[in-house]
């Protein structure tokens, strides 16, 4: 199973607990950032050290969780080498990972309700990247810009 990062804010928790216990009982290694509770806090504080996990090589993907998941994509997207897609829907988690090779997944909370989380959790989790030729490529030229 992989190592993967979680983390939220305030709008985010619920789900990333449950992502959390989700992912535990599935066998996978998993490193909670935080924050521990629902207490009103700043989604960077969280989210920054999550995607440096995986930027770094400590974990394979992570999961960050906010009300909409976007300002959650943002500080995700700033750290080296870090893909980062906020996914609606099944399709889009799917389409991140084959396409993309998103290793960073962000959803919102207040806009996906937790049967729909649930499958986009699992379906970036089990879908590999396309070995297609012209992924690849489009992959690599992300890469190119910051130098991973």
């Amino acid at each position: 199973m992989a190592r993967i990062a979680l983390a939220a804010d305030h709008g985010g928790v619920e789900y990333k607990d449950r992502i959390v216990e989700m992912l535990r009982e599935a066998g996978h290694d998993v490193v909670d950032f935080g924050p521990s509770n629902g207490d009103a806090c700043d989604y960077p504080d969280y989210a920054h050290p999550a995607a440096e996990a995986v930027a770094h090589g400590e974990a394979e993907r992570a999961i960050i969780v906010c009300g909409s998941g976007i300002g959650v994509s943002i500080v995700a997207n700033k750290s080296e080498g870090v893909r980062a897609a906020n996914c609606t829907s099944v399709e889009m988690a799917r389409l991140a990972r084959e396409h993309n090779a998103a290793n960073v997944l962000t959803i919102g909370e207040r806009l996906v309700d937790w049967p729909t989380a649930q499958q986009i959790v699992e379906t970036f989790l089990s879908t590999d990247s396309s070995s297609d030729e012209r992924h690849r490529r489009r992959v690599d030229k992300i890469h190119a810009l910051t130098g991973r």
